[in-house]
C-alpha cells in the first residue's frame, strides 16, 4: 500500500480515526487516563478532539490557569503516537464568568436574559465574552501551538443560536446601515409600506420577536444573514487568537444540521470543513432512503471547499437524544463510517471516547462503555474499522469527480420556509432537494451541492429544485450555463422573489423565464389526500411513457417557446403542461411544474444522465438501496460499493480492471454484498 502524508496534517500518514476526549471529567482518577491510552492504541485510534468543554478545568477562577493536566495528556499522546485536535473552549463557559459578567449570557427573542447553563448560551457580540475567549485561546496557542501532538485547532463546538441583547441590536443596526446605506433603501427592501411599518429612525429597528415584528419577510431574512455574519465574525475572532503561535496549524469547526447558519460563510475562514453526523439508522424497513439523505449532507459539506472534509463526530453505537435510540446492527458501523470516506471524508471520529458518568449524555454511545474495558461489541467494531482505515489510507486527499450539481442556498431555504404561500402545512423544501439527490445516488452518480454563487463551468447538469429566491445575477448565470451547452432542471416555486424576498414583477419564474421558455401563471397547493398526475406526451424526446403520480404542488404554466413533454391528468387544468423542456442556445432547460415522486425522478434522471453523458461511478445495474461512489487522483480511482437495501445483493462489475483496496487482489465478475455490506475497490484512472 502507498502511504501519503495527510493533506490536512503532514504529521499523519493515515486516515484520522478517533473521538471527542474529555479527560477533564476524569482528573480525579489517573488510572482511567492511563487506561485510555492503552485502549486508544488497541482500537486503532490516532486522533482525539480534546478540550472542547474544558474551560472550567483550564481556568477555574478568573485569571487562574491550570494547564498542567493538559500538559500531561498531550505529552502522553506524543509519546504514544496519538494526536489531538485542540479545541477552544468557548462552547460552554465557567459559572464564575456568568456570575461576574451577566452580559455574556444570551438574551432570547422574548428579550429575557438566560440564566447560566447548557451550551452556547452566550452572546457572540459581547465585548467581555470576546475578551475572555481571546485570553484563553491565546494562552492555549502560546502553550500548545507547537506541541508535537497537536495537529490543528477545533474552534468551539457546533456554533448555533442567536442573541437579542442590546449589543446585538446595535450590531444589527450597524450591519443594516452598512448594507443599505439609507432608511429609504431599507424601507424599499423590506416593503415596509405594508401594514404601515415604515421605519423613520435606525433606532426603531429591532430583531424579530414573538411579541413584536416577525411578519416582514425581508426583515427575517436579513436577521438570519446577520446572525450568520456575526457568528462567523466571532469564529474568526477565535481563529485570530490562535493563529499567531503557529500559522501553519489548520483550523476547523464542527458543523451540524443547523438551519440557522449559512455554513458557506464559514468555509471562507476555515482551512478544513468538518461536520457531525447522527443518522437514525434502522428507523424504517431498510436504510436506503436514510443512506441517501446522509450522502446528500456528506456531499454538501465536501462541496463547501471542493476538497476532502472530516467526519468530526458520529456515534459508534447509539445516541441518547433522538426520539428512539437504536443500536447499530451488525455491519452498520463499518458501512456508515466508510460511507463518509466514500463521499470525501479523510476521517472517522466519534462522540465520544469514554461514556460520561453523569449528566445529560451519560448514556450516549462511546467507544469505551461504563464497564471500562475492550470486551464489548462496540469496541470490537471500532477496532476493526481502525484496522480497515489503516490499510486504505491511499485514498487520503483524493477528490470526487462530479459533473452534476444540485443548487442549495441557505437564504433560499430560509425564504421558502418563511413564505406564506401555497402549502403552509409544509412545502418540504429539504425533502424535495433530498429526493432529487437520491435519484443520482441510486444510480451511482457523484454530485456536488453548490450555491448560486459557485462557478458552473465544470458541470454538465445542474439541478435547482424550488429556487424560490432567485437573484437577477443567478438568472443570468443559469442562462449562460444553458446557452453554452449545459442542462438545467428546475421545479415549481422557482424565480419567485429576489434577494430581498420581494416578488419579481412581470411574471414568474422571473429571471428564469427566458431560459425555461415558460410563464407560470398560478400555483395550487394540494391537501395531503389530493393527487394529480403527469401523463407523458407521445413520442416525447425523453422516451418516457405512461403516467406518474404527483402531489402537494401543481403550477399552472404557459409555454413561451418550451416543448411540452407531459401534461396534467386531473383537475380543471388537466391537459395543461406539467413537464417542459426549452432548447436554449447549445443546451436545454427542463421544468417540473408539479412535485413528482421517486419513480418519475429515477426514470427522468436516468434519461438525462444518458443524454448529457454524465459519468457514473460504475456502468452496471444497481438494485434499489445499493450505491457506488468514487474518489480519484491522477493515477487511481477508488470505488465504494455500499448496500443499504436491508438484504443480500449481488453486483456485476463492469469491464474495467478492479482490485480489492485492502488486499490488492484482482476481482472480476459478481460481487456479493451482505446486509449492511460494503466493498472497497480500486482501478486505474481513465485517461482524460
Amino acid at each position: 500500500m502507498t502511504h501519503k502524508f495527510h493533506p490536512i496534517s503532514p504529521k499523519l500518514p493515515v486516515l484520522m480515526h478517533g473521538a471527542d476526549y474529555n479527560p477533564d471529567q476524569w482528573l480525579h482518577n489517573p488510572q482511567v487516563l492511563e487506561e485510555d491510552i492503552r485502549l486508544m492504541k488497541l482500537a486503532g485510534c490516532n486522533v482525539m478532539a480534546i478540550g472542547i468543554f474544558a474551560w472550567a478545568a483550564l481556568e477555574p477562577a478568573e485569571g487562574t490557569f491550570t494547564f498542567e493536566w493538559m500538559d500531561r495528556i498531550l505529552n502522553t499522546f506524543a509519546e504514544n503516537g496519538i494526536y489531538a485536535w485542540l479545541s477552544t473552549p468557548s462552547g460552554a463557559r465557567p459559572a464564575w464568568m456568568s456570575e461576574r459578567y451577566p452580559e455574556v449570557r444570551r438574551v432570547e427573542a422574548n428579550r429575557v436574559r438566560n440564566l447560566h447553563g447548557i451550551r452556547h448560551n452566550h452572546c457572540f457580540t459581547s465585548p467581555i465574552y470576546r475578551e475572555k475567549t481571546a485570553i484563553i485561546n491565546t494562552k492555549l496557542a502560546e502553550r500548545y501551538g507547537n506541541h508535537p501532538a497537536v495537529i490543528g485547532w477545533h474552534i468551539s463546538n457546533e456554533f448555533g443560536g442567536d442573541c437579542h441583547c442590546a449589543y446585538c441590536q446595535d450590531a444589527f443596526r450597524e450591519w443594516l446601515q452598512k448594507k443599505y446605506g439609507s432608511l429609504e433603501a431599507l424601507n424599499a427592501a423590506w416593503w415596509t409600506s405594508f401594514w404601515a411599518h415604515t421605519i423613520t429612525d435606525w433606532s426603531q429597528v429591532e430583531s424579530p420577536a414573538p411579541h413584536g415584528e416577525y411578519m416582514v419577510h425581508g426583515h427575517n431574512l436579513d436577521w438570519r444573514r446577520f446572525v450568520t455574519d456575526q457568528t462567523v465574525n466571532f469564529c474568526k475572532h477565535e481563529i485570530d487568537a490562535v493563529r499567531g503561535s503557529n500559522p501553519a496549524l489548520p483550523v476547523t469547526t464542527n458543523m451540524h444540521l443547523i438551519e440557522g447558519l449559512d455554513y458557506r460563510k464559514f468555509a471562507e475562514i476555515l482551512d478544513v470543513i468538518s461536520w457531525d453526523a447522527y443518522p437514525t439508522w434502522h428507523e424504517g424497513q431498510n436504510d436506503s432512503q436514510l443512506g441517501a439523505s446522509i450522502a446528500f449532507y456528506h456531499d454538501l459539506f465536501r462541496s463547501l471547499k471542493k476538497k476532502p472534509f472530516l467526519l468530526m463526530e458520529s456515534t459508534p453505537s447509539l445516541t441518547n437524544w433522538q426520539s428512539v435510540s437504536k443500536l447499530k446492527q451488525p455491519g452498520m458501523h463499518r458501512l456508515s463510517s466508510l460511507q463518509a470516506v466514500a463521499h470525501g471524508s479523510d476521517s472517522v471520529q466519534y462522540f465520544q471516547w469514554r461514556k460520561s458518568r453523569g449528566s445529560s449524555e451519560k448514556f450516549h454511545g462511546a467507544v469505551v462503555d461504563h464497564c471500562g474495558h475492550e470486551y464489548t461489541r462496540v469496541f470490537k467494531d471500532v477496532a476493526e474499522l481502525g484496522e480497515t482505515l489503516s490499510t486504505i489510507s491511499e485514498v487520503i486527499g483524493t477528490t470526487t469527480p462530479s459533473e452534476t450539481a444540485i443548487l442549495f442556498d441557505w437564504d433560499n431555504r430560509w425564504a421558502v420556509k418563511d413564505a406564506q404561500g401555497p402549502r403552509n402545512m409544509g412545502i418540504h423544501y429539504e425533502e424535495t432537494i433530498l429526493a432529487h439527490h437520491q435519484a443520482f445516488w441510486e444510480q451511482g452518480v457523484p454530485v456536488d451541492v453548490i450555491s448560486s454563487e459557485d462557478d458552473l463551468s465544470s458541470y454538465k447538469l445542474v439541478v435547482a429544485p424550488m429556487l424560490y429566491l432567485c437573484r437577477e445575477e443567478t438568472g443570468r448565470k443559469l442562462e449562460r450555463f444553458v446557452e453554452q451547452g449545459g442542462t438545467l432542471v428546475t421545479t415549481y416555486w422557482s424565480g419567485i422573489v429576489n434577494e430581498h424576498d420581494l416578488c419579481h414583477l412581470g411574471g414568474f419564474p422571473g429571471p428564469l423565464r427566458k431560459t425555461l421558455g415558460i410563464w407560470a401563471e398560478e400555483i395550487e397547493g394540494l391537501y395531503d389526500h389530493d393527487r394529480n398526475g403527469l401523463s407523458m406526451s407521445i413520442d416525447n424526446q425523453l422516451g418516457l411513457t405512461g403516467t406518474f403520480e404527483s402531489h402537494e404542488i401543481c403550477e399552472l404554466i404557459h409555454t413561451e417557446g418550451a416543448e411540452v413533454l407531459g401534461v396534467y391528468t386531473d383537475s380543471f387544468y388537466a391537459g395543461q403542461p406539467a413537464l417542459t423542456v426549452n432548447r436554449f442556445g447549445k443546451g436545454k432547460a427542463y421544468h417540473m411544474a408539479t412535485r413528482l415522486k421517486a419513480d418519475f425522478l429515477q426514470a427522468f434522471y436516468s434519461k438525462l444522465i444518458e443524454q448529457t453523458g454524465v459519468a457514473r461511478a460504475m456502468n452496471t445495474y444497481l438494485p434499489q438501496g445499493v450505491t457506488v461512489q468514487v474518489r480519484t487522483d491522477a493515477v487511481t480511482e477508488y470505488v465504494f460499493i455500499m448496500n443499504f437495501s436491508g438484504q443480500t445483493e449481488h453486483i456485476s462489475l463492469d469491464d474495467r480492471d478492479y482490485t480489492l483496496l485492502e488486499s490488492n487482489e484482482t476481482v472480476k465478475g459478481v460481487i456479493d454484498l451482505p446486509v449492511n455490506g460494503i466493498v472497497l475497490l480500486k482501478r486505474p484512472a481513465k485517461e482524460v
